[in-house]
């Protein structure tokens, strides 16, 4: 099973097959061009507003919201949205961050992954922007969904080798940081500081945006949770990167941390958070354990590289 692009022009990211089954779950049981008109009902929190105008391919079956294993899921997203959280006026910073929640581009652990960690950066200052992707096609029927990530399991673990990355929730991941950036008065942001926040298959989008050549579609800064590892090519563009992961990862962990080491190299700034535990997929939720305060450390790291503050000039 490859964690990769289906584009050969992304990078790729080829974590161990069968660590990608016993990932998948553990996450799963615990836990079209841009519109520039204002929308006030935007400022409810949480209120969705569309990344495009127009229709877009996606899944053919109704989008579903439900409880799945343990978690609030969604899935089959066909119009891909970003759901606005923002500051009180006393306490914006001008910064803002769009959240990309994980869930195997097959589902959207939307909660854990999503909106607490928008809620809390709001609640601190800071605009979140939910970004609701579109994913690889799942039945309706929840049983027929659950085989299904059965079967994705079982050739996982046979070694069976699988393309699972959708490249439409890229190309909204893209969309999503230009539509920020264009809208930036409208939600009294800095288009300066403008953050990427993605949790696991979300962490990949993340990553896919800050490597983009294209200035617009490109965040000002990057926050890969618990991502692939892997070397990239780091261009002199690439935003500072912030990166935080569990050392007792199946997925990721153990593997080293070549991505860190590229942007080191690249001499662009780079922090790396490793907590002892977590597992994969720790997200919002309560645990215990030292990686459940990852987001006081993003914003600590936010703060002291001064994205906090207005931009100069």
């Amino acid at each position: 099973m490859k964690f990769a692009s289906r584009d050969a022009s992304q990078p790729r990211y080829r974590p161990a097959k069968s660590a990608v089954a016993i990932a998948f779950a553990v996450a799963t049981v615990c836990c079209f061009s841009a519109t520039t008109q204002s929308h006030a009902a935007a400022e409810t929190r949480g209120q969705p507003i569309p990344l495009y105008t127009g229709t877009e391919p996606g899944p053919k079956v109704p989008e579903i919201t439900e409880a799945f294993r343990g978690q609030q899921i969604v899935r089959n997203i066909r119009r891909p949205t970003l759901e606005a959280y923002l500051p009180e006026k006393a306490r914006a910073t001008g910064a803002a961050v769009i959240v990309a929640p994980g869930g195997a581009f097959l589902m959207l652990s939307i909660d854990s992954e999503g909106r607490k960690a928008a809620a809390w950066l709001a609640d601190h200052g800071v605009a979140a922007f939910v970004l609701k992707y579109r994913l690889n096609e799942s039945p309706a029927d929840q049983a027929a969904f659950g085989r299904q990530l059965d079967e994705l399991f079982i050739g996982a673990a046979k070694g069976t080798d699988h393309d699972i990355i959708q490249p439409l929730a890229i190309a909204d991941g893209k969309a999503a940081v230009k539509l920020v950036r264009e809208r930036a008065q409208d939600w009294s942001v800095d288009p300066t500081r403008i953050g990427f926040l993605g949790f696991s298959a979300g962490a990949v989008i993340a990553l896919q945006t800050a490597l983009s050549g294209d200035a617009a579609e490109r965040p000002d800064f990057v926050a890969p949770i618990y991502g692939p590892m892997d070397a990239v090519t780091v261009p002199a563009s690439a935003p500072p990167l912030f990166a935080a992961m569990a050392a007792n990862d199946p997925l990721f962990g153990g593997k080293g941390f070549a991505l860190v080491d590229a942007w080191i190299a690249a001499k662009r700034p780079a922090e790396l958070h490793v907590f002892a535990k977590g597992g994969h997929g720790f997200g919002m939720n309560t645990t215990g354990a030292s990686s459940e305060h990852w987001i006081d450390s993003f914003y600590w790291w936010m703060q002291a590289s001064g994205f906090l503050k207005p931009s100069a000039g």
